[in-house]
């Protein structure tokens, strides 16, 4: 196995319901396929109002997904990745429930973060406005904490309530998850939402030169126990080469919208421009628990002046482009149709934003196996899932059209499917061979393209047409030599 393998990104109830039915899987069917896992938030409870992103209890694994025993279990094979949540916590929590009962007399008060302790002094109109937010409105709620009305900052949602990281509880809190997720077995951190954690006023609140501070201390703390840290941001293409700098990896989130645009619009050149500047040390993905995200790769409030790797019509083309390929599905899902109104992002499954087409969703998931990083598959992409419109009606959550939850029965009728062999396929030349431990290079035109990867005698080259939705693959060990096609691959039994 070389050394960065694809990692598969899972919800534990919605794979296989339990941390040991997930370690079964990844042993059988999936042999061979991933060398790593990022466990989505499996904390209690694991079924909040954002999917674990909102936990009660951050030291705890919900004992209906399995013990800390399990994920040690499941370390022994696989490298292990788990969120911190660094910017919030439950507003149902044991810490807060007591500041709503006690007020300023909680021990825990000084932990979370109202409107005055960030603008002491009052907020002017053009400080609030000015606060950068992933969704529409104000990130505050109002709330009684020992019998006072307060403005609480939520940037989230309601229930989830921000701490305040200047302050000793907050790291206490944060020193207590880390030191659980270490002696359960897992050897990397993916900071969920750090780029918020800096409120300071006279800025925007986000990216700040205090989220840096915090980042750091973060990343020393994880060090000395061993274990990488993966930053989770949002933002303007060059904040990520930015950030890729200090930490062990970042996103590249600019990759999905570029690899969409190109099979949509027949134009690879923003992609190629991507490939000369991006950093190597990232986890590249194409669909995620989030969504598809459009704001990495436009203009930003965040960097004004300074163009996306798109064009603003080059944006608007692309979602409509994504919607019509979902059949409008996606559209239900997104904006104002749905909760959770994310400002950057399409909800909906990568496999029908390419029109549910398997050649070119295969072009799109051997792109991102040839792209230097470590592949995260997220697992309804490993089914090549369609919409769940049955779970979107359900929750009116619009994430939720990507968040299938996946039957015993379902998974074994997915395995089957031609698309699904076929990437698992690709899966295991990633994770086995050679090659990719060697360096990568890109020839790139306007509408085909090479890439190779070149290890001494060990050799892995792709050559591709976006525009007829193919490509050639060659494997070379020596003098052993394999080829595939897109046409092959899929008709293969």
């Amino acid at each position: 196995m070389n050394s960065t393998p694809p990692q598969l990104i899972t919800y534990v109830d919605r794979l296989a319901g339990t941390v040991t039915g997930v370690r079964e899987m990844l042993d059988t069917p999936l042999s061979g396929m991933f060398g790593g896992i990022h466990l989505l938030p499996y904390f209690t409870p694991f079924d909040g109002v954002d999917a674990g992103f909102d936990p009660r209890d951050h030291t705890r694994i919900d004992p209906r997904l399995g013990s800390w025993d399990d994920v040690r279990a499941l370390s022994e094979g696989a490298t292990v990745m788990s969120d911190v949540i660094v910017n919030h916590v439950s507003a149902e929590s044991d810490a807060f429930q007591d500041v709503r009962r006690r007020g300023d007399a909680s021990p825990h008060a000084p932990m979370f973060l109202t409107l005055d302790a960030v603008f002491p002094d009052g907020a002017r109109e053009d400080d609030l406005a000015r606060i950068y937010r992933p969704r529409p409105g104000l990130p505050f709620t109002v709330m009684e904490l020992g019998g006072r009305k307060r403005l609480v900052w939520t940037t989230f949602t309601a229930e989830q309530v921000d701490i305040d990281l200047r302050t000793d509880q907050a790291w206490d809190y944060l020193t207590s998850v880390i030191d659980a997720l270490a002696a359960g077995g897992v050897t990397m951190l993916r900071l969920d939402a750090v780029g918020y954690t800096g409120k300071q006023a006279g800025t925007d609140c986000f990216m700040t030169a205090a989220t840096d501070r915090y980042t750091k201390r973060i990343l020393e703390m994880a060090h000395a126990r061993g274990l990488q840290v993966l930053l989770e941001v949002h933002g303007h293409f060059t904040q990520q080469i930015e950030i890729a700098r200090s930490v062990d990896y970042v996103y590249d989130f600019a990759l999905p919208p570029l690899v969409l645009h190109a099979l949509h619009a027949h134009d690879l050149r923003p992609l190629a421009q991507w490939l000369t500047v991006r950093p190597d040390n990232t986890v590249t993905v194409l669909d995620t628990h989030d969504g598809i995200g459009i704001v990495d790769v436009g203009e930003s409030d965040l960097k004004p002046g300074i163009a996306g790797l798109l064009a603003p019509a080059q944006i608007d083309a692309l979602v409509e482009a994504i919607h019509d390929a979902s059949g409008g599905t996606s559209r239900l899902a997104t904006g104002a149709a749905a909760s959770n109104l994310d400002l950057y992002q399409v909800n909906c499954t990568y496999y029908d934003a390419v029109g549910a087409d398997d050649r070119a969703y295969l072009l799109a998931r051997l792109l991102q196996l040839m792209v230097p990083g470590i592949p995260q598959v997220y697992y309804v992409g490993l089914f090549a899932g369609r919409n769940d419109l049955e779970l979107l009606r359900a929750t009116g959550v619009g994430r939720d059209v990507n968040r299938h939850h996946y039957t015993a029965a379902e998974i074994a009728v997915e395995l089957e499917r031609p698309i699904v062999r076929a990437q698992g396929e690709l899966l295991r030349l990633r994770a086995a061979h050679l090659a990719f431990d060697g360096e990568f290079t890109a020839d790139v035109s306007d509408t085909t393209g090479t890439l190779t990867w070149v290890h001494g005698a060990h050799r892995v080259e792709l050559g591709f047409d976006i525009v007829a939705r193919d490509f050639a693959l060659t494997a070379t060990d020596g003098d052993a030599v394999r080829r595939w096609t897109a046409g092959e691959l899929l008709d293969a039994r």
